[in-house]
């Protein structure tokens, strides 16, 4: 078929606003899947994705579709909602001529949806702007509409209103995905003509197969069995197989200028498939250079944390399930490190926390890992007395504090979506994070945008979370970096059973220190188990106890087998049973389970 009759795109919409229910639609009605082969979030096959209810993987798929008699190929690349995945979403637009943006009628536009207009405008991709939900009983029809014309300088009536879950007028989408969005050719003539070039936008990896490299390709086109090179790694393999995605593999002969497809690499170390890299045919000696396409930008991680195995000798296991990760989202970044009282670990970048959560929790479920994980962090600034830099990631690394003369952290700006209602119990959790307002603008009488500036660290401690509650569900939360400013930072050490637990350590501000401690011990009150012996919790800095609390021992009943007879007896066996606890508590140690340290992290 040719590039005429190819149209690439993608979905992009906030969290929960139906972009995987779409999905599932345009599936069903272009007959990709058999009907009775559709499960809910067809394409979500992670199982973490379907608990969660939320796309995290971005996934290709190649669909047929007729229009006025005449066959089309349709590509189609889901994409994450949550602000955490963006990284996702700007791949998935490299790859495109034009977006899908979903907006749900019961919530209208959200801060997530407002950068994701702003991503595709900067590729110059078209959007086709649609309006999901529209039978709830709760739908704001005429304002969400409103609100997407506002934004895009468009006209209403132009807003494509549909309820994905029933598929009302979903057919309408799928008419403009072809009437709207340019094919391949028309963004770059002759391409087919040129030296074969395909941009890897995502990977994964096959037991037998190697690394499969998900590329667009640019230009010409590439056969089974030919000879590629990687222009970044400078690595040269043969191709093991290649194809379309149907969802499932689809192999074929040959892929061609525009479409979207597969590449089986052979390579067996996910290291030298770099998503953003360049594929190209490997050229003879005298050949004129093959230039590489325009990458991606390399994600800058915002949050890090460190990885230790609970079992020592898991490290190597460690070392290639997150190598595994990593060919999948190349926004984890990591790198191995050595900590007294941690042992071998990994320190690792994110680019939020429900990353952090996320990654963690597939170690667990998908290589039975056991994890230590230390309480996520940003990276700080440290200057000593002769002003010299030095770059602080996590808070085992906390210099001395007499060493130190000055210290900034990173800030960044929030924009908050939410209806005017709560805008005053919203302002009072801003007001906690110790920023400063910027401003407010109303997008409809009904809802408003606020500015404000905070301290990076205050999005760690769950931010989202509490705008979430504090809004009963309806605010929703973007933010982008601004650069570091001064900060007066201390480490606060949790001791338990008087022994330090380095991976609960972390860096606060020293105004805020003492209600941290608190809530922090509190927590580990509730989450740790009760010992044979009485547990001391404490938050510590500078040697200075600034919050206790205490997790009662265990007790047996040593006396229910005695009846009768003289009181003195129990009385032995308690004096005995007090001994060898307060022995325990000497010389005992608390063992944190792996579920205890993620309990922690999402508090």
């Amino acid at each position: 078929m040719s590039q005429e009759n190819i149209r690439n795109f993608c979905i992009i919409a906030h969290i929960d606003h139906g972009k995987s229910t779409l999905a599932d639609r345009i599936l069903d009605m272009t007959k990709t899947v058999a009907t009775s082969k559709i499960t809910a979030q067809f394409l979500d096959s992670m199982e973490l994705e379907k608990e969660k209810g939320i796309t995290i993987k971005l996934k290709p798929v190649r669909m047929h579709y007729a229009h006025k008699g005449s066959q089309y190929i349709l590509n189609l690349v889901d994409t994450p909602g949550h602000v955490d995945f963006a990284y996702e979403v700007s791949r998935s637009l490299a790859a495109v001529e034009g977006a899908i943006l979903l907006v749900d009628a019961t919530q209208g536009i959200q801060a997530q949806t407002l950068a994701n207009i702003d991503l595709a405008k900067r590729q110059n991709l078209v959007i086709i702007p649609v309006v999901n939900k529209i039978d709830m009983p709760a739908a704001k029809i005429e304002e969400s509409c409103q609100e997407l014309a506002n934004i895009l300088s468009i006209n209403s009536d132009e807003v494509i209103k549909i309820s994905a879950k029933s598929g009302l007028n979903v057919d309408q989408v799928l008419r403009a995905v072809v009437e709207k969005i340019p094919s391949p050719e028309e963004k770059n003539k002759e391409a087919d003509k040129k030296p074969f070039r395909a941009l890897i936008f995502d990977s994964t990896y096959d037991s037998f197969k190697g690394v499969l490299a998900l590329v667009r390709v640019v230009d010409g086109s590439i056969k089974d069995r030919e000879k590629i090179e990687l222009l970044a790694t400078k690595t040269q393999t043969e191709v093991k197989e290649l194809g379309y995605l149907q969802p499932s593999i689809f192999p074929q002969g040959q892929i061609k200028t525009g479409e979207i497809g597969y590449i089986a690499t052979g390579i067996k170390e996910p290291g030298k498939v770099r998503v953003g890299d360049t594929i190209a045919k490997v050229q003879p000696p005298n050949a004129p250079k093959i230039e590489p396409l325009s990458g991606y930008q390399e994600p800058n991680p915002m949050v890090f944390a460190s990885f230790y195995p609970e079992n020592p000798d898991d490290f190597e296991q460690l070392k290639v399930a997150l190598s595994k990760l990593k060919l999948q989202d190349p926004a984890l970044v990591y790198e191995a490190e050595m900590k007294e009282a941690l042992g071998r670990g990994f320190r690792c970048g994110f680019l939020g926390t429900l990353h952090v959560e996320i990654i963690s929790e597939r170690l667990e479920r998908e290589f039975n890992l056991g994890l230590v994980i230390s309480t996520p962090s940003v990276i700080y600034k440290i200057f000593d007395k002769k002003g010299n830099e030095s770059l602080i990631y996590s808070a085992s690394d906390w210099p001395d504090p007499s060493g130190i003369g000055s210290m900034e952290e990173p800030w960044v700006i929030l924009e908050i979506i939410a209806p005017s209602s709560y805008l005053g119990k919203l302002m009072e959790v801003l007001k906690d994070v110790g920023g400063n307002y910027l401003e407010t603008n109303y997008l409809s009488a009904e809802r408003a945008v606020i500015k404000y500036e905070a301290p990076l660290r205050a999005i760690v401690a769950n931010l989202y979370d509490k705008i979430k509650s504090t809004s009963q569900g309806y605010a929703s939360l973007n933010y982008t970096m601004i650069g570091y400013r001064p900060a007066v930072l201390v480490k606060m050490e949790i001791w338990i059973a008087g022994r330090v637990e380095e991976a609960f350590s972390r860096v606060v501000e020293e105004g805020d220190a003492y209600e941290q401690g608190k809530k922090l011990v509190e927590k580990l009150k509730e989450a740790l188990p009760t010992q044979q012996f009485t547990v001391a919790l404490q938050a510590v800095i500078g040697g200075k106890i600034i919050a206790r609390e205490t997790i009662s021992a265990r007790r047996k009943d040593v006396t229910g087998y005695l009846y009768g007879g003289d009181k003195s007896r129990k009385k032995k066996l308690l004096e005995k049973q007090k001994k060898g606890k307060a022995l325990m508590k000497e010389k005992g140690r608390v063992t944190v389970p792996s579920k205890t340290f993620l309990e922690i992290f999402r508090s």
